[in-house]
């Protein structure tokens, strides 16, 4: 039993797991929802938006406001409310929760005691306007996260690039995101061919200093097999006619929804602004 499911193989096959269904959520983009119906540059435009929105605002009742219309738009774009939650929250909101951790005591935002404690011989204090200030980076973290999760998932990968070249992103930048997107996956694919050849030929039961020989020179042929393979896709795309850009065989066309949509986004965010924002 401990063969079959030992730590590093658990951690291995969670991690290539994990990162399929975060990179390749395709199957959410090609549902019939809301967001997936909006025309792309109408969302991207308006979901930078509310991410501006939610890096002025500093009241937390109207970021709080902000991060319930994610998922109301996660739910009516058929969403799963746990996917959708867990791709938010994990790693990065987490994260800056550690980070916003010393804003919490009065070295770092002196004001009104709420909690006071002692470790050792130095005495802490929790303040109310710290509690305050981290309380509102979180936030302002998730709403920010949330809706770039959203656009990424309900847009098809093809038509995120193309969007990003109408709003004239370099095309450098746009072609190696491509060319980054289209090889991960394969890269994983090699990785976990790697690890069930190495399991087959050498088993579990190993000692753990051949072990770090097989694991050090994997490392290097995956290395070098991964740039061999790199120059050799993109020199494939080249004698296809790449040159950098992306095409799309439907023309992009605004309908009445996305027009009703962005009346809604400016009508929401004159008011999250002059509500949310001191000045």
């Amino acid at each position: 039993m401990f063969k079959n499911n030992n730590f590093i193989e658990r951690s291995i096959k969670g991690a290539l797991i994990f990162l399929k269904q975060a990179v390749f959520a395709d199957e959410y983009a090609l549902k019939k929802g809301f967001l997936q119906s909006l025309d792309p540059r109408i969302k991207a435009a308006t979901f930078f938006l509310f991410i501006l929105q939610a890096l002025f605002i500093k009241n937390l009742f109207v970021l709080s406001c902000l991060y319930l219309l994610s998922l109301s738009l996660a739910c009516f774009s058929r969403i799963s409310p746990g996917f959708f939650i867990w791709r938010t929250w994990v790693f990065i909101p987490l994260f800056s929760l550690f980070i916003a951790i010393p804003a919490l005591f009065s070295n770092f935002s002196p004001g009104e005691t709420m909690v006071s404690f002692k470790v050792g011989a130095l005495s802490l204090f929790i303040t109310r306007q710290g509690i305050a200030g981290a309380l509102l980076f979180v936030v302002r973290v998730a709403v920010s996260v949330s809706f770039t999760v959203l656009l990424s998932i309900t847009t098809r990968h093809f038509e995120l690039l193309r969007v990003l070249r109408i709003f004239k992103i370099p095309q450098i930048f746009v072609m190696t995101l491509g060319m980054c997107y289209r090889y991960v996956f394969l890269f994983v694919e090699i990785i976990e061919n790697t690890y069930l050849a190495i399991k087959s030929r050498a088993g579990t039961n190993i000692h753990y200093k051949k072990g770090q020989r097989i694991v050090a020179w994997n490392i290097a042929y995956l290395w070098q097999r991964s740039y061999k393979l790199n120059e050799e896709v993109y020199k494939a795309m080249l004698s296809r006619g790449y040159k950098g850009d992306t095409f799309m065989l439907d023309e992009l066309k605004f309908k009445a929804r996305d027009w009703f949509w962005l009346v809604f986004v400016l009508s929401i965010s004159v008011i999250f602004l002059a509500t949310g924002v001191k000045i």
